[in-house]
């Protein structure tokens, strides 16, 4: 039993358990020193003196379910994103949509305090680990698109877009709903633009991810897509020259000469490369443990025709569940 418990832990990336160190800290200084949250927490009215919260607010949790949830989502999404994406990336991508996701969330305060002039608005602490969680579970979206999830077999694709639908319909009939429905929203929403525009991506030498399969559009069912898509192109436009998402990173030239990954023989090399990376992330110990635990049948690699995916797949019986 302490083998597989230590296995369970080691499983774990460092950088993930330094950050769960973290989150349980600012839940035990938000506890036990209340009026800590005046400085760390995000509050409208006092975030242009104290403008450190819209960075510290991220990783402030103010309720024991709040921490522990955060904590177990961190360290098994983590998991699964930081071998792929890389620790410094990882890493990035908390920050970047930590920040992104408190600075939209202060903008909106003050636009609803002008509206309805609630000082509420103003002088709520604001804080969170879940805006960076639902960024999570955009990369998890584009990296197994297609792995079916939970007992109702929900394809990762649609997770993000459940959980902000579930939100919003929670958000009518919750007391307080202005503590996480931005969080999620906006969450979901950065982290959707850093990985569609902004993420390094080292083997095309391109930033962003411009497929069809991650468009905007790909959060909404078939029926709207023709309706958004051309609402998305102003994101394309606004974003393309700084990303070098383009045209020509769907595998056209530019002077004459093919761009990095658009060469049929490098997309699969890239593609070898990235499943001989990702099994070898899966250690011995961790296959052990997983049969162990799940009766597993099968654990394959895919890797999808553009090169630009992993994917990784447990099979599990029926008895696992």
């Amino acid at each position: 039993m302490s083998t597989q418990g230590s296995g369970l832990v080691s499983g774990f990336t460092r950088l993930c358990k330094g950050l769960a160190v973290v989150l349980v800290g600012g839940y035990a200084v938000a506890q036990f020193f209340p009026p800590a949250l005046s400085y760390l927490a995000l509050i409208p009215a006092r975030t242009i003196p104290f403008a450190w919260n819209l960075i510290t607010a991220g990783y402030i949790e103010q309720s024991l379910l709040e921490v522990v949830v955060s904590v177990i989502a961190l360290l098994f999404i983590g998991r699964l994103l930081e071998p792929i994406w890389g620790s410094k990336e990882f890493f990035k991508f908390i920050l970047v949509v930590n920040f992104l996701t408190s600075v939209c969330i202060f903008i909106t305060a003050i636009a609803l305090y002008y509206i309805t002039r609630q000082e509420s608005f103003l002088y709520t602490p604001l804080s969170g680990f879940h805006g960076v969680l639902s960024g999570f579970l955009v990369g998890i979206k584009q990296i197994i698109p297609d792995q079916e999830l939970g007992m109702l077999k929900i394809k990762a694709k649609w997770i993000p877009s459940l959980v902000v639908l579930v939100s919003v319909v929670v958000s009518f009939l919750a007391p307080d709903p202005v503590t996480y429905l931005p969080n999620v929203i906006f969450g979901t929403y950065m982290g959707w633009i850093y990985l569609r525009y902004f993420q390094n991506r080292p083997e095309t030498h391109l930033r962003g991810d411009p497929s069809d399969e991650f468009s905007f559009s790909s959060f909404f069912p078939e029926f709207l897509r023709p309706v958004l898509d051309p609402i998305a192109t102003v994101f394309d436009r606004m974003f393309c020259r700084r990303s070098d998402v383009s045209s020509e990173a769907m595998g056209r030239t530019l002077g004459g000469t093919p761009l990095p990954g658009s060469d049929p023989i490098e997309a699969s090399r890239r593609r070898e490369r990235g499943a001989r990376a990702l099994e070898e992330s899966f250690k011995d110990s961790d296959l052990i443990l997983l049969r162990e635990r799940f009766p597993v049948q099968a654990i394959s690699v895919y890797v999808d025709s553009e090169g630009t995916m992993i994917i990784a797949i447990a099979r599990l019986s029926a008895d696992a569940f």
